[in-house]
């Protein structure tokens, strides 16, 4: 028997797909999805009543389709099932260093990372505040970002080099701060001619902004081109910039996120008098022993976490979660281990993954494969899931938040729709939970891959099928 290759777990293949629809809503639904300029593309879709496991629509349900990020569905759901959903997650400053008489700390600090994504340059400026009030006021040693719970590769597989550059696309750690991102913008001189206005935040030592923007005339368009280098902590920009323009700002990937947090409060500690005489470094070896805190931070809950990756579709929290689920499951911190924390999590929800290829935790790699029919059971067993309530508050509520926000809008499906968004060129996904007219949950998933009309057009054949489910 052939067999498959699931992230380092080898299941049996399954069965031939179809390539037909199935289900008593066949007809309506085809005639939504065959729409013109659809026809070289796939559709993979499953539909089920959550109340005896109807079967109601079914369309190349088994087939591999890229997820794009409805694959965070299946983190999320790994990650609330494996951790305590009410624990937090903290960031610690600590020394092994005895402190004299004169506010010295005779040793390293470190910047203890344990899988918070959220902090924040004014989380480390309060952390700062309280090493300063406890009456430290030299450390006589470094200052070390230590970033040892994710040991292993800071990116996904198969990302591209267009994603590393950008804040979807930012290195992980265990340490991190301001999602791995700094916030450039550029607004336009005083006159033709001048050099454009470039500003920065976090402004730190960590990274640089070189910029050759000039001011052009107004009515012109802007031409600006931002570059970073592979490995380097410069952005290049270049170009021209009109007056009368509004100011362009976006948020750009910061390499090697655990010396980019411990530069920040390095900063904030220099700021409020707090001297250091070893500089910064970082390190993935492991703590010595005899560490005190001088400061800590509470972070989210693994809860909130999981609906700061639903809502927004956040891939480098999306990450995280996975490398947090290997170091709890599998005691170690790396894709690899959280990929096979994963696979058992499916396998003992009853999900039908064989086949599946899962290179990330976030869908932004281009090799991810799984199938709507996998999906649907994800969904289903998690609405039965000691966790399910924190599971379906994670997702975007159709008109009302996150990537729904603006989808969906409309007494039949608003506030009555909880899914997972998914968009990447040349696929786009929805898949989660809807309340009918008639008051019948039901669980779906909808996958369009290999078009060509543009993700409005696939986005909108996707709404309207999900409100034809709604109106039944």
């Amino acid at each position: 028997m052939r067999r498959l290759l699931l992230t380092g777990v080898l299941l049996a293949a399954p069965a031939a797909a179809r390539d037909v629809s199935t289900g008593p809503w066949r007809k309506d639904v085809d005639r939504i999805l065959d729409r013109a300029g659809f026809a070289p593309a796939l559709w993979a879709v499953e539909v089920r009543s959550l109340s005896g496991n109807k079967l109601l629509y079914a369309r190349n349900e088994a087939r591999n389709v890229h997820p794009a990020s409805s694959l965070k569905l299946v983190t999320t759901a790994a990650a609330l099932d494996a951790l305590p959903p009410g624990e937090r997650l903290r960031t610690t400053v600590e020394s092994a260093g005895r402190r004299d008489g004169l506010g010295r700390v005779l040793g390293d600090v470190y910047l203890v990372g344990r899988g918070d994504p959220t902090l924040t340059a004014a989380d480390l400026a309060d952390m700062a505040a309280a090493v300063a009030a406890s009456g430290v006021r030299r450390i006589e040693g470094r200052l070390v970002g230590h970033e040892g719970l994710f040991p292993g590769e800071r990116r996904g597989e198969r990302w591209t080099w267009d994603d590393l550059v950008w804040c979807y696309g930012a290195e992980v750690s265990a340490l991190a701060v301001e999602d791995n991102c700094a916030r450039v913008s550029v607004s336009a001189g005083e006159r033709a001619g001048d050099p454009a206005v470039v500003d920065r935040a976090p402004a730190t030592a960590h990274y640089a902004v070189a910029s050759t923007v000039s001011t052009s005339a107004p009515g012109t368009a802007p031409g600006l081109v931002l570059r970073r280098d592979a490995g380097s902590a410069t952005v290049r920009l270049s170009g021209t910039y009109p007056l009368g323009q509004p100011p362009w700002q976006e948020r750009v990937a910061v390499p090697d996120p655990a010396r980019y947090a411990a530069t920040l409060l390095a900063e904030a500690l220099q700021a409020r008098g707090v001297a250091i005489s070893g500089g910064v470094a970082t390190s993935v070896d492991p703590l010595p022993a005899g560490l005190r805190p001088l400061a800590v931070h509470e972070g989210p809950t693994v809860a909130e976490l999981a609906v700061a990756v639903n809502k927004p579709s956040q891939n480098v929290y999306a990450e995280t979660l996975l490398r947090l689920l290997g170091a709890r499951r599998r005691g170690q911190g790396t894709p690899e281990a959280g990929h096979e924390a994963v696979a058992e999590f499916l396998r003992r929800m009853g999900v039908a993954a064989e086949g599946w290829e899962v290179q990330d935790g976030s869908g932004l790699s281009r090799g991810d494969l799984v199938t709507a029919r996998g999906l649907v059971q994800l969904l289903a067993a998690m609405a039965r899931h000691p966790q399910a309530a924190a599971f379906r508050e994670s997702l975007p509520v159709a008109g009302v938040d996150g990537t729904l926000r603006n989808r969906l809008r409309g007494p039949a499906t608003e506030g009555r729709v909880q899914a997972k968004t998914g968009t990447f060129l040349h696929a786009n996904a929805l898949a989660g939970y809807l309340t009918t007219r008639r008051g019948e949950r039901l669980v779906f998933a909808v996958v369009a891959n290999h078009h060509t009309v543009g993700g409005s057009a696939a986005t909108g054949a996707i709404d309207d099928l999900v409100r034809f489910l709604a109106s039944k």
